[in-house]
């Protein structure tokens, strides 16, 4: 009986666990509702699309990203973006001169004081709990030298999103428990998805040593949609990026790096980075997002043509003890 009892009470405890991580999970459909990346620092066009075209190369990066892992249902993220400068000055990606960024090394190449123009695109699937969330992006961006050495650039993303609830992905406490009925559950369920137009902006100021960015997400809201999803609420998202990168030796340097995130009526969320990279070859550090996480990261380029980082997510939140963390791998190819 008292193996019973014990039994009883490790489910029980289960069911409030899953329960917060419920909680949790339907507050992220008002909160966070664009994808975090921890590898942004190699491939800034995640987060800000005027990054794109920032290297004179054919960039793609394709990757997944697993949250919370040991919560069914945890959020898991795909994704692929893709860049190129038009025009017939693209230059084939050189190994032997690589920067931290993906530029190539010598100013000449990159930093001539002309102006460029680059076209971007990108593919995200995110799901998260019973909710998924699948968006296709275009972007234009515009680069303007400022000096013969440090280029503005202004990009935009014209976008369209599908949000749509899962029923069979759904946990409630009727489910767990058998008993009565669930009126969150019932509300998504008799609704059907929410597609919408996503359009966003980005400046990015940016050098061999300097990158500074800002940018707006889900400008327009849901003021163009179509479908019955009136529960979801997209919010407008704002982020600021800054890096400076410092050269400890010659074979080694030092890039510190810092995220804001604001998302009414959301707290403002802060994460802190270092990252070194050896060689201009390997590159590896560790960043501290805000009572949320720890995140340590490496990654190098395999040949010419193909790079890969991966990165890992240790909570510091109260799920900490019921997570194993979360991880993150991207593949990229330099072309």
């Amino acid at each position: 009986m008292k193996k019973l009892n014990e039994i009883g009470k490790l489910r029980s405890v289960k069911i409030v666990f899953e329960l917060i991580f419920i909680g949790v999970i339907s507050s992220v459909v008002n909160a966070q509702q664009i994808p975090q990346y921890s590898q942004y620092m190699k491939n800034p066009y995640l987060v800000n699309p005027g990054a794109a075209g920032q290297q004179n190369y054919i960039d793609v990066t394709a990757g997944g990203r697993l949250q919370w892992l040991g919560f069914s249902n945890a959020p898991a993220t795909m994704y692929i973006f893709a860049s190129s400068v038009l025009g017939p000055k693209r230059s084939k990606y050189n190994p032997s001169v690589k920067v931290n960024y993906g530029a190539v090394r010598n100013p000449q190449a990159i930093y001539n004081a002309q102006r460029k123009h680059a076209l971007g695109g990108s593919m995200i699937v995110d799901q998260y709990g019973a909710f998924q969330y699948i968006k296709a992006t275009a972007t234009y961006a515009f680069h303007l030298p400022v000096t013969d050495k440090m280029y503005l650039s202004f990009g935009a993303n014209l976008g369209f999103s599908n949000r749509s609830f899962l029923k069979s992905r759904a946990q409630t406490l009727s489910s767990m428990t058998g008993v009565g009925s669930d009126v969150s559950y019932d509300t998504y369920a008799s609704q059907g998805d929410l597609n919408m137009l996503d359009i966003g902006v980005g400046l990015y100021l940016y050098s061999n040593n300097l990158y500074v960015g800002i940018t707006g997400d889900q400008l327009t809201k849901d003021f163009i949609r179509f479908g019955n999803g009136s529960n979801i609420d997209p919010r407008m998202h704002f982020n600021l990026v800054a890096g400076y990168k410092f050269a400890l030796s010659n074979s080694m340097t030092l890039t510190p790096s810092v995220l804001a995130k604001y998302i009414k009526p959301s707290p403002l969320s802060i994460e802190g980075s270092l990252m070194f990279e050896w060689n201009e070859r390997v590159w590896y550090g560790a960043s501290y997002r805000y009572q949320d996480a720890v995140v340590a990261f490496v990654g190098m380029n395999i040949t010419s043509r193909l790079k890969f980082g991966y990165s890992f997510d240790f909570s510091t939140s109260r799920f900490n003890k019921h997570s194993f963390g979360g991880h993150e791998l991207n593949i990229g190819l330099m072309l």
